[in-house]
């Protein structure tokens, strides 16, 4: 039962090796002993699943043994975006919620994600609660009731209210829609047909094998998207991940727009034409334009550790406007205390609409007023030996030392080792961004994460080159 961890985003596995229906039955136990102790079960939960293989038999697992538990159910009787299964969760009142996913994760693995009352992630301290339950059997009662029912009108209904459809329309931008296979498939689709906006999907088809792709809105697996962005003639693509809670972009030229430059966009125009009132929220892993923007604006802006989780909990405690992480999810408080990939696109579309600007255009116009900031990420698949070893080292490195052959200015140590590094190819760029290098292991995953931001493409690359041969220098007999 150890297999069933809890990490920033709720519990994954390989299917068939460790996401089985036996730990699947586990998981699905320890939510239930939360619900039960700490909700008022009465209200049910609600459950999503997305097009992984398998996704729709694990959520019907799911849903009997809450049932069996005394809990009432409403169970999806349709692939469901994770958005739209928190929208589902805040707007019936229910106690909370379960999605049947991994997002993002290649095609073997699959996940269960926990949903608080309040339509977001659950706070670490609610996932903590569930893990403490993960060993203890639940009293068996009177079964309660499972309703299958379609979660995504209302949802859909609330997203098109943050956008004005006729402008985008008259904007005369065209789009590329890609689902990457994914919970996504139609529903932007849906609403720019309703509303006569041209548009392209691509990879909408369901197919749980993720065809030469993971479904994360990252190279290289939106490489097809930018072919096609400029084959089809679109002013941007939007791309959701696999339960459409990140967002991804390309622009009318091919060029990726990393998930930075959204949240930046993104907040540039809330401030500068919505001028909505609330601070801001990033990951440690975010770029450092935020800043600049919300101390332009004059809004306080919240750091905090990886994971959505985070955003969601400060969301909760304090007025927040909006906030994100790296890895393309963005939330707005107005909306839900959830990163929602299909709402930004919607968002995206308005803003290219509101300032008569393609995509590329908006970036050149961020990067004008606020300095080029570029940023790279390298995941390295190693061992577990290799991994702590790398995380050992840098700890041992302070400021006034080397690392990636550059000065340390100073380390941080929020969510992994984050160096500041002094950078000469930087210094005489007007704005030029701080150079910032990240490790960060994962606490699930064979994996070790090596996050770069810049001044320029060429500087975020000979950093990250930098920092791999530093990693791969902890392997026996490689020195």
């Amino acid at each position: 039962m150890g297999v069933v961890k809890f990490g920033t985003d709720g519990w994954r596995g390989i299917i068939a090796d460790d996401f089985t229906y036996e730990n699947v039955r586990v998981a699905a136990r320890a939510i239930a002993s939360y619900v039960l102790k700490h909700e008022d079960a009465a209200k049910g939960v609600c459950i999503g699943w997305d097009t992984r293989f398998g996704s729709q038999a694990f959520a019907r697992v799911v849903a009997e043994v809450l049932s069996g538990a005394g809990i009432p159910v409403q169970l999806a009787d349709r692939i469901t975006p994770t958005p739209a299964l928190s929208f589902a969760v805040r707007e019936r009142g229910a106690a909370g919620g379960v999605m049947i996913t991994s997002s993002h994760n290649p095609a073997q693995w699959n996940g269960v994600k926990y949903k608080a009352s309040y339509g977001g992630s659950g706070k670490p301290s609610i996932i903590a609660q569930i893990e403490s339950y993960l060993e203890q059997p639940v009293d068996a009662a009177t079964p309660a009731r499972i309703e299958e029912v379609d979660f995504n009108p209302p949802y859909i209904e609330a997203i098109q209210k943050f956008v004005d459809l006729p402008a985008i329309k008259a904007s005369g931008y065209r789009f590329l829609i890609d689902c990457l296979y994914g919970a996504g498939r139609g529903v932007i689709a849906g609403i720019f047909t309703s509303a006569d906006i041209p548009f392209v999907e691509m990879r909408a088809e369901i197919n749980p094998a993720f065809p030469g792709i993971n479904p994360e809105p990252i190279l290289p697996h939106i490489a097809e998207t930018q072919k096609r962005v400029v084959e089809e003639k679109c002013d941007a693509a939007f791309v959701t991940d696999g339960d459409a809670d990140r967002i991804g972009a390309v622009d009318e030229h091919g060029n990726v727009v990393d998930a930075h430059k959204i949240f930046a966009i993104l907040l540039y125009w809330l401030l500068e034409r919505k001028k909505w009132p609330g601070d801001v929220t990033r990951a440690f892993n975010t770029t450092l334009m935020l800043d600049r923007i919300a101390a332009k604006h004059g809004r306080k802006l919240h750091e905090h550790g990886i994971g959505f989780k985070y955003v969601c909990d400060l969301m909760l405690a304090e007025d927040i406007l909006i906030g994100g992480e790296e890895s393309g999810g963005v939330g707005i408080s107005r909306h839900l205390p959830e990163r929602d990939g299909l709402l930004n696109s919607l968002l995206l579309a308005q803003v290219m609409a509101d300032e008569k600007k393609t995509l590329g255009e908006l970036v050149a116009a961020l990067q004008a007023e606020f300095g080029e900031h570029q940023y790279g990420r390298i995941d390295m698949h190693i061992d577990d030996a290799l991994k702590q070893s790398a995380i050992a080292r840098a700890k041992k490195i302070s400021a006034g030392e080397t690392f990636a052959g550059l000065k340390v200015l100073r380390v941080e140590t929020l969510d992994g080792i984050k160096f500041f590094l002094e950078n000469q190819a930087c210094s005489g760029k007007p704005n030029a961004a701080e150079t910032w290098l990240l490790l960060r292991a994962s606490g699930t995953e064979p994996l070790l994460r090596v996050y770069c931001e810049s001044c320029s493409v060429e500087s975020v690359e000979s950093v990250l080159k930098a920092a791999e041969s530093f990693v791969l220098a902890g392997n026996v007999g490689a020195q």
